[in-house]
């Protein structure tokens, strides 16, 4: 009976894949699958006499009470920070400073107007660089939707090919303002700012430059293959505020923040460390003292306030409350002996903390394309790792990061993902046309990130 937990997991995995897949609702599945098995692991030791319920108490009761401070911890720490990040990216995004910096950063493609496909590869780079500061990947594929479709089709890039190298431009979830980031930082108990610097910035220039060049050879071999022509003088029909060249700083603000008051340079006398949420805040009001200048409406800026906390009611209902579910489903995993599982195999296939990472990341690769999110398929299987970790006598960091990575990667080939469905829509082409231009490059990428990655750490 030492595998019955662990196959029981794969069981309760397989079924809630299953779910993902047919589109039901994402917290509901974790959530319950999660009081699940919590209930049966109670079940279990209850009846084998492993634990013995104190008086007055009741397993089910037990379980709602965890759930309860699931919802409190969540809410006081990670949730907040990733409610901030979802305000404030609403508030630059309503005032038009998103699409100012994607303006800004588009400039530099008016060089390479005879090299079409080198045009398109370097939007990755540009894209990442944006996708950092404005973390949103269906937020940000819809801006440069906007704006860099018509003129990558100007340049005589195909439309598959422009939307591919779009939707891969938030194929590497990094940044200090990255819900990823947040919660894995969270998980392993360490600041923002090194992670970002210190372990994302690395990898993510390697695998940017995988993806440009398989871009090219792949775009390049398609079109020729399906004889596919640029749409002349492409327009896309989207409102977009023409705010004013300056505004394309306020997205960078809470990066510019974070990374001065990090610790990391010393640029101030004074020591000062300033975390994800307040940097938010802060820039928010900066937002809003560029908007009073600009408008000098009074009302309509108090008024305003109101998308930012729109901004983040959206992330509670949507971002937050998988964080919640996801947890409570990873708890279930761990009590019923899926981790413990994953570590007898690893060690009976003589793999160790290699081999578990290894597993742990494609697994999240796959489930992120399963379930058309990144986001979900990180916050179900990301808490599992500092107790893993601990066993193996590593960092958590050095199993989170890849899995960090892969998850983002994985919902770039996800024809259910959000940023591809809307791109596709936009495009007049299917999300899996998409995928198949994808393919390659993403899957390169993490073939790199897992022989780079563990090939340094271990």
């Amino acid at each position: 009976m030492q595998y019955a937990g662990f196959i029981l997991s794969i069981i309760v995995i397989i079924i809630v894949a299953k779910l993902l897949l047919k589109n039901y609702f994402p917290q509901a599945v974790l959530l319950i699958a999660g009081i699940t098995l919590l209930l049966i692991k109670g079940g279990l030791d209850y009846f084998n006499h492993t634990i013995v319920l104190e008086e007055n108490s009741f397993l089910l009761i037990n379980i709602f009470e965890f759930i309860k401070e699931s919802f409190s911890s969540t809410n006081a720490n990670v949730g907040l920070m990733i409610m901030a990040i979802g305000g404030f990216v609403a508030y630059i995004d309503k005032i038009g400073a998103s699409e100012a910096l994607v303006r800004i950063a588009l400039k530099p493609l008016s060089f390479l107007k005879k090299q079409p496909h080198l045009a398109a590869v370097c939007v990755v780079p540009i894209g990442q660089l944006l996708f950092i500061c404005v973390p949103s990947a269906a937020g940000l594929g819809l801006l440069l939707m906007a704006s860099v479709f018509p003129i990558l089709i100007n340049l005589g890039v195909s439309r598959l090919a422009a939307v591919s190298i779009i939707t891969s431009s938030t194929a590497f979830c990094i940044g200090p303002a990255s819900v990823i980031t947040a919660s894995a930082t969270q998980i392993a108990n360490i600041e923002t700012v090194p992670y970002f610097i210190n372990m994302q910035i690395p990898i993510a220039i390697i695998l940017n430059i995988v993806v440009m060049i398989s871009y090219f050879f792949v775009n390049k071999y398609y079109d020729k293959k399906d004889k596919l022509m640029p749409l002349v003088d492409a327009k896309i029909e989207k409102q977009i505020i023409q705010a004013p060249a300056i505004y394309g700083i306020i997205p960078i603000l809470p990066l510019i923040i974070l990374l001065l008051f990090s610790g990391v340079f010393t640029v101030f006398p004074i020591k000062l460390k300033i975390e994800t949420t307040t940097a938010m805040l802060i820039s928010l009001f900066i937002a809003v003292i560029f908007e009073l200048i600009r408008t000098k409406n009074i009302k309509n800026i108090l008024s305003s306030f109101k998308i930012f906390f729109d901004g983040m009611g959206d992330i509670f209902k949507t971002v937050v409350t998988l964080i919640i579910a996801a947890e409570i489903f990873a708890n279930g995993l761990i009590s019923i002996g899926f981790i413990d599982g994953l570590i007898t195999i690893s060690q009976g296939l003589g793999f160790g903390a290699i081999g578990l990472g290894i597993i742990m990341t494609i697994m999240i690769f796959f489930a992120a394309i399963l379930m058309g999110s990144g986001n979900a398929a990180f916050f179900a299987f990301g808490p599992l790792i500092p107790n893993a970790a601990a066993k193996f006598g590593i960092a958590s960091t050095s199993i989170l990061l890849p899995m960090n990575l892969s998850a983002s990667m994985g919902r770039a080939l996800s024809p259910l993902a959000g940023v591809l469905l809307a791109t596709a829509e936009i495009a007049g082409v299917s999300s899996m046309a998409i995928v198949k231009r994808n393919l390659i490059p993403i899957s390169l990428s993490l073939l790199t990130l897992l022989i780079y990655h563990f090939g340094l750490c271990f």
